[in-house]
């Protein structure tokens, strides 16, 4: 860990041996050591190992009051992970609302709540002092780590925020929050840690691949993964907020870009030229429209096997997504049909976002992350 507290995310699925067995108890807890045989294609040796780790450092639990009193033979005890002792905190910082969450080590929100964002950014260390209070309601749990999910651009290194939309300049949060908090911190992009949630929190999506996340509200943006782990590059997330779209009733400039189309403003414009409601089928229709062709326009560039979408924009039309996948339909290329599917989180997608960031470094991998040592091997 740096100076600072901060810790660069860890967006991908673990692959160490410890990692593999924590997921595997995570995801389909409880579980016997025979299952995680199974899940993980481990050795026995190294799942004990890996399982003595775990339950030293108090990630996960030995549950003999789960084991069935009908079975035969000597009764294998059930392994779960401990959602009782132990917390994250996390925080989705966007344009227009700020959202602190609690969550126990499985991803489960504890508790969550909106605060509006500041545009001082003197107030940045209110919002960390607010997130450290919530932490102290649960005083019953550990905490383990912090997370930021924010809009702009981000540096992973040292947790520092630009932010344009606010008027933000390098501004510490990372550090910040690891000193409000007292624990490490990992600071990322929120796109980029929404597309993580959907590899790594709940029932997770099929790593296999690479996939697409799109996010569209007051801002937009798009993630890639390949195998189970978000693309990352090394000077910060691109941008699709500057692609040109064609939008007659949505934008008045004379060359329209994406970002002049979403978000509640765009509408309230559009809706006073028009003379029309926000929801009137001229703006829902064509911004459905102007989404799935800019969708179509990068799955035939990247030909992913899979794309994920959330926001508000996308999920506005009276129609749902069926508006936005006519479009894509209408405008892609490749003859592979594809269907959008949305987020797993729907409207938690931004609660998701701060509560990976929190989880990812203790998932990727758990013994060093927790108690700075190296995971068991698997010949050792």
């Amino acid at each position: 860990m740096s100076s600072t507290g901060v810790v660069p995310a860890a967006l991908q699925v673990g692959s160490t041996p410890a990692a593999a067995v924590l997921h595997a108890i995570r995801v389909s807890g409880p579980v016997t050591r025979d299952h995680l045989a199974a899940a993980t294609a481990l050795s026995p040796a190294t799942i004990n190992r890996q399982v003595a780790a775990l339950s030293r450092i108090g990630l996960i639990v030995d549950r003999p009051d789960l084991v069935d009193p009908g079975g035969i033979g000597r009764p294998k005890h059930p392994l779960t992970i401990d959602r009782d002792t132990l917390c994250v905190a996390g925080m989705h910082i966007g344009a227009r609302r700020t959202l602190l969450a609690i969550a126990d080590l499985g991803g489960r929100t504890l508790y969550s709540h909106a605060v509006r964002t500041p545009r001082d950014e003197a107030a940045v260390g209110d919002l960390c002092d607010q997130l450290a209070e919530l932490v102290d309601r649960f005083s019953g749990r550990r905490l383990l780590w912090g997370g930021v999910a924010a809009g702009g651009a981000v540096d992973a290194a040292t947790g520092r925020i630009d932010h344009p939309v606010l008027g933000w300049r390098r501004v510490p949060v990372g550090q910040m929050l690891a000193t409000a908090l007292g624990v490490p911190v990992s600071v990322g992009e929120h796109v980029q840690a929404m597309a993580a949630a959907e590899l790594l929190l709940s029932s997770p999506r099929e790593i296999v691949g690479t996939g697409l996340f799109f996010y569209a509200r007051e801002t937009v943006g798009m993630a890639m993964s390949v195998d189970g782990k978000v693309l990352m590059p090394l000077r910060g997330a691109g941008s699709i907020a500057h692609l040109p779209v064609v939008a007659p009733h949505l934008a008045s400039a004379a060359r329209p870009v994406l970002q002049d189309v979403i978000g509640r403003g765009a509408a309230q414009s559009a809706a006073r030229r028009l003379g029309v409601g926000e929801n009137d089928s001229a703006i829902v229709d064509e911004r459905a429209e102007v989404l799935g062709g800019v969708v179509a326009m990068l799955r035939d560039v990247l030909n992913p096997d899979g794309v994920v979408v959330a926001g508000d924009a996308f999920a506005a039309h009276p129609h749902g997504l069926a508006p936005v996948q006519a479009a894509f339909d209408a405008a892609t290329t490749i003859a592979r049909p594809l269907e959008i599917s949305p987020s797993q989180f729907g409207l938690r997608v931004q609660e998701s976002a701060a509560v990976v960031m929190a989880l990812s470094v203790v998932y990727a991998d758990p013994v060093a992350a927790t108690t700075g040592e190296s995971s068991p091997t698997v010949g050792a």
